[in-house]
């Protein structure tokens, strides 16, 4: 089959594009115009073997568009016009199309093979092609091309009425909706407020009504230890120091339930926080604390963004936990690094070479007073990783970590970039 030169003419560039990709995938070649003035001066200056245009377009429309071409008296009048449209389809449209020497009428989306067989087929029997209305007859193509615009136009302002209707009765909705969320959110913050203030009241209670008969228990167990010590055995000083030691370790207990209460309430100052300083402080103050020498393995931190005292406590409680987890060592060595994450996170990661604990258990590590090793092996209150890890869900980022008995453990915590 002959390559043939197509005229396209549509004010849509989309449209233009998948004419043109499909008409050239069948070997043919394509001009292009956005309107039928444009088409007009194109074939003044291109031979072309045929026309395929739109008709709702700007400045001149397909139907204007075949009439002229039509009444021309160049050598192009006779070239085969195809009229291709997706919303002209009325039968008042095809006979308008007609009148005006359209050789084929086709809806979009019609594949590139059909309207080459329309041209084919028009450029095979031109004997049978529809002849376009003469001169005189031309007050009555106006009329009837003036009909259509008007129904088209009506049809289109119907449309429009239908959309503004639906879109007013969305806003309505979403005016509605939005009053309801406004609504419920103030409920939500009242109730807030209200349990706030309620575990705030618990909290002065907790720390008023409990510490104070804990520390006169404390307090009076001490001064019967040192006046009558001299005078009691063995076995009763020790049930002594049991009484002491058990007091002072349930007034831990309470200051730590009271501190992971008030993590929750904390407010929350985000900027640009630098890691490597808040290990230098925290490295230090365990350094002075401890007196034991330790070999620290450290990586450059990146910077983040959240609330440096949250986070600082979150350093203090797994780099203490290592610290102390490698007490029977004979050498500790902790390591502290950091990699990319998944979306933009850091992932700081703390080892040791101390005691670890079993992964079995590993469900139970960030609850409250759960404990991996007795109370007689290791001080601690259970805490101090529950309270890491809702400082750390807080900040958007998650904790995790991995262990082996005997070979260590790794804590390993993601947060956002700075």
């Amino acid at each position: 089959m002959k390559a043939l030169t197509f005229l396209i003419a549509d004010d849509f560039p989309g449209n233009l594009a998948l004419l043109r990709a499909g008409l050239e995938s069948e070997g043919h070649q394509v001009i292009e115009a956005a309107n039928g003035v444009e088409a007009l001066a194109v074939l003044d200056l291109e031979s072309v073997d045929a026309v395929i245009s739109d008709i709702l377009m700007p400045s001149m429309d397909g139907f204007r568009l075949c009439s002229e071409i039509r009444r021309s008296t160049k050598s192009y009048r006779e070239i085969p016009l195809i009229l291709y449209t997706a919303t002209y389809d009325s039968p008042a449209d095809r006979a308008l199309a007609e009148s005006v020497g359209a050789d084929a009428y086709m809806l979009k989306p019609a594949p590139a093979a059909a309207l080459i067989a329309a041209v084919q087929d028009v450029r095979r029997n031109p004997t049978r092609r529809p002849k376009a209305t003469s001169v005189v007859d031309e007050a009555d193509v106006l009329k009837h091309y003036n009909a259509a615009l008007v129904h088209k136009l009506e049809t289109r302002s119907n449309e429009v009425q239908d959309s503004l209707l639906e879109l007013q009765s969305a806003h309505r909705q979403i005016i509605e909706m939005n009053q309801l969320l406004e609504t419920r959110v103030a409920q939500r913050t009242a109730a807030l407020d209200t349990a706030n203030k309620e575990l705030e009241a618990f909290a002065f209670s907790v720390s008023h009504d409990l510490q104070a008969p804990l520390r006169r228990i404390s307090g009076f167990t001490q001064l019967l230890k040192d006046s009558v010590s001299f005078s009691m055995g063995g076995s009763d000083r020790e049930m002594l120091e049991h009484v002491i030691d058990a007091s002072t370790q349930m007034s831990q207990l309470i200051d730590a339930l009271l501190a992971f209460a008030r993590t929750s309430r904390t407010e929350m100052h985000f900027k640009e926080v630098d890691l490597d300083i808040l290990v230098d402080k925290v490295i230090a103050d365990l350094h002075v604390c401890s007196g034991r020498i330790i070999e620290w393995r450290r990586s450059p931190l990146p910077k983040v963004r959240g609330d440096a005292i949250l986070l600082h406590q979150v350093l203090v409680n797994l780099l203490s936990n290592a610290v102390k987890y490698t007490r029977t060592r004979d050498k500790a060595v902790i390591e502290i690094g950091a990699s990319a994450g998944h979306d933009n996170e850091t992932v700081v990661s703390i080892s040791d070479n101390g005691v670890g604990f079993d992964m079995r258990y590993a469900d139970k590590l960030f609850g409250v007073f759960q404990r991996m090793h007795r109370a007689d092996e290791f001080e601690g209150t259970g805490i101090g990783l529950a309270n890491a890890q809702r400082i750390v869900t807080r900040h958007g980022g998650s904790i995790w970590a991995n262990a082996s008995p005997g070979s260590g453990a790794t804590f390993c915590v993601s947060l956002p970039r700075s």
